[in-house]
């Protein structure tokens, strides 16, 4: 990064939806989880895994994260545990979508940083539920 602040090259939504990073390493499942999030209203972008998503999430603001565990370069919990080491993303509300279904997978998501917890294959009205459950509240921050 130069020298200039983080503040100053990050881009809002031009639209004024709400926007929503797809952190997943299968291609299906991130054009399964943009048809739902475009279907909703909501502007979706995508990385590949966690290391992809960091460095997309410091250029562009995000109003929800959507988390893959299992992911090459850098898992889904490493993402979290950056993401909420990082003043401008730790806020943003995160959900871990995974087909690892677990107690411990559940409370390893939490403990990096996880505000919701779903196993893999959440349902569309599932979905778009959790998503407008969760962008309501960073609205009326």
């Amino acid at each position: 990064m130069n020298s200039s602040s983080t503040e100053d090259i990050v881009e809002t939504s031009k639209s004024g939806a709400p926007r929503v990073l797809i952190v997943d390493d299968a291609a299906t499942i991130r054009l399964y989880h943009r048809g739902l999030i475009e279907a909703a209203g909501f502007e979706a972008h995508e990385a590949a895994n966690g290391l992809e998503a960091l460095e997309t999430a410091l250029r562009l603001s995000f109003d929800l994260f959507l988390v893959d565990v299992n992911m090459p370069e850098m898992n889904g919990y490493r993402f979290l545990e950056e993401a909420r080491r990082t003043p401008q993303l730790s806020a943003v509300p995160a959900v871990m979508i995974s087909t690892e279904a677990k107690d411990c997978d559940r409370e390893q998501a939490f403990a990096a940083g996880a505000n919701l917890y779903c196993v893999k294959p959440i349902q569309p009205d599932a979905f778009a539920d959790l998503m407008t459950l969760l962008l309501e509240g960073r609205a009326n921050d």
